[in-house]
């Protein structure tokens, strides 16, 4: 049965507005058929998703930080014990495979049982007498109505390193997915209305670049918090900021794995293969390039290509599937096409993913013939400004370059216009502290291979890889969701309350 995806408003379905409403295909990328259609907002129904934010605003923020935490401890209980639910369907419109879907969900749970704590994130300061019967305190305020615009890539996990901080600090919510994978974000507000959260405090708006600018526009949307491609980041950055509103967006990457000599090169070959090849290299922080220190490369990368020929490609509803499909026909092609480039331009082609073999039948014995299928590819001896080093090809490409010491490597991870994530290998401390002190990325991996902070850190990168000041979750995500606020008082005559003896209670 085709499924129909609809907008989430004021805590039920909402059709769109137009009597004639423009729809997008929802892809099996496994398969390549189409399952279902997601409608397209139109800007009557972004006006309709702001303005049940704006309703559901003055209560929400005037709700107890008990009651909140009550909420969102509810919401996360929920999201555990139905995870597996949604892990399908992720796996059914991303492609993933099922363990991965789940790997995901649980660093965005990380964030909501980080949000938890809000009481304690938003304890301000006090002062005392700072002058004469005058006291002096900081608070900190939730903005508003506030968009998340999220990528196909992470459709549960990246919603949810803004949103449970947000919702916990006070703010109402506008969430835009993907539109290539639409139907866990309206999962996920299902879920938020059984835990108990007020109808308009979380609405969902699904389409495309209409839905972005009027949100970026809209003058009572008070952030953006956005994660995709640098160019869209920056034009999102820019749109946002000039119409008046706080703005984090997260841009592309480029990230580089260099691998010393002394480094245990068994660990550094599994590495490679987990943070390349992952999520069909489908992820921002994925390894795209291998920076190996000779005289190693040629070991390190006959170790990688013997990995590789283990790796089973297929559905990922399959139990032992390791990669799935990319996530469109698309951008499968787009991504073949690097294929072609590089050997244009001088690289070598070592594992072909278009010669991987994938797997048959998915687990209700239907044929995959025309999913989106890519093997695991890898290129060796790639040069600087070679396509398949210069651009972010958010695919199952491994690049190796290989140079003759630290300080090249270096010099190449530096002279990268991103600056997301990045790894050492090396069993030398002092070459790790060394480079974690001079290279010039926000995140960095010493024998970790995909540095992503827990949630009581921050997740962001430098250069082109970000564009605000503010990262994503962590003390960044509660500064950004909160504005300051610093009151100075006097108070000319004692008072009390009167008589209670029973005991103290938060409501």
């Amino acid at each position: 049965m085709s499924k129909h995806i609809t907008h989430w408003i004021g805590g039920r379905p909402v059709a769109g507005t137009d009597s004639a409403p423009r729809r997008g295909d929802i892809f099996d990328p496994a398969t390549g058929k189409v399952t279902g259609q997601v409608d397209f907002a139109s800007i009557a129904d972004v006006d309709a998703a702001v303005s049940s934010a704006v309703g559901a605003f003055a209560s929400w923020r005037g709700t107890s930080l008990a009651k909140r935490t009550s909420i969102l401890f509810n919401f996360r209980e929920l999201l555990n014990s139905r995870k597996d639910e949604l892990a399908a369907i992720i796996v059914a419109e991303h492609g993933k495979v099922h363990s991965d879907a789940l790997g995901e969900i649980a660093r965005g749970q990380e964030v909501v049982e980080y949000a938890c704590g809000i009481p304690q994130l938003l304890k301000g300061g006090f002062t005392e007498s700072a002058s004469t019967g005058v006291d002096v305190y900081s608070i900190r305020q939730p903005l508003g109505p506030v968009a998340i615009i999220s990528p196909f890539n992470f459709p549960a996990m990246v919603p949810m390193w803004f949103f449970p901080i947000a919702v916990a600090a006070g703010n109402t919510v506008i969430l835009k997915p993907s539109e290539k994978d639409p139907s866990a974000a309206n999962f996920i507000a299902e879920l938020w209305k059984e835990a108990g959260l007020p109808d308009g405090v979380f609405n969902v708006l699904h389409g495309d670049k209409v839905a972005v600018d009027r949100l970026l526009e809209h003058p009572d949307v008070k952030s953006v918090s956005f994660v995709g491609s640098t160019p869209i980041a920056r034009y999102v950055y820019e749109t946002g900021t000039r119409y008046g509103k706080r703005v984090q967006a997260l841009g592309g990457a480029k990230n580089h794995m260099l691998v010393l000599p002394d480094s245990d090169l068994d660990l550094a070959a599994d590495s490679a293969i987990n943070a390349g090849f992952g999520a069909a290299g489908e992820r921002c922080m994925a390894v795209s390039v291998l920076v190996a220190v000779d005289p190693i490369g040629d070991e390190l990368v006959e170790k990688i290509k013997q990995r590789m020929a283990t790796l089973k490609v297929g559905p990922g509803c399959n139990g032992d599937s390791d990669m799935g499909p990319l996530v469109t026909g698309v951008h499968r092609d787009k991504v073949t096409s690097y294929l072609e480039s590089g050997v244009a331009d001088g690289a070598e082609l070592a594992v072909d993913g278009r010669k991987h073999p994938i797997t048959d039948a998915d687990k209700n014995g239907e044929p995959t013939a025309d999913g989106f299928w890519l093997g695991p590819t890898l290129f060796d001896h790639v040069k600087p400004g070679m396509s398949v080093y210069s651009d972010e090809i958010f695919g199952p490409v491994l690049s190796v370059v290989r140079v003759s010491s630290y300080e090249e490597g270096l010099e190449l991870i530096n002279s990268n216009p991103y600056g997301n994530g990045t790894a050492i290998f090396t069993n030398d401390g002092g070459a790790a502290r060394r480079f974690q002190n001079e290279v010039e990325v926000g995140m960095v991996g010493i024998n970790v291979p995909i540095p992503v902070p827990v949630a009581y850190y921050s997740f962001g990168g430098w250069k082109a890889s970000l564009f605000g000041d503010a990262h994503a979750y962590g003390a960044d995500g509660v500064g950004f969701f909160t504005r300051g606020k610093a009151v100075t008082s006097r108070w000319l005559d004692p008072s009390h309350g009167g008589l209670n003896l029973g005991f103290p209670t938060n409501s």
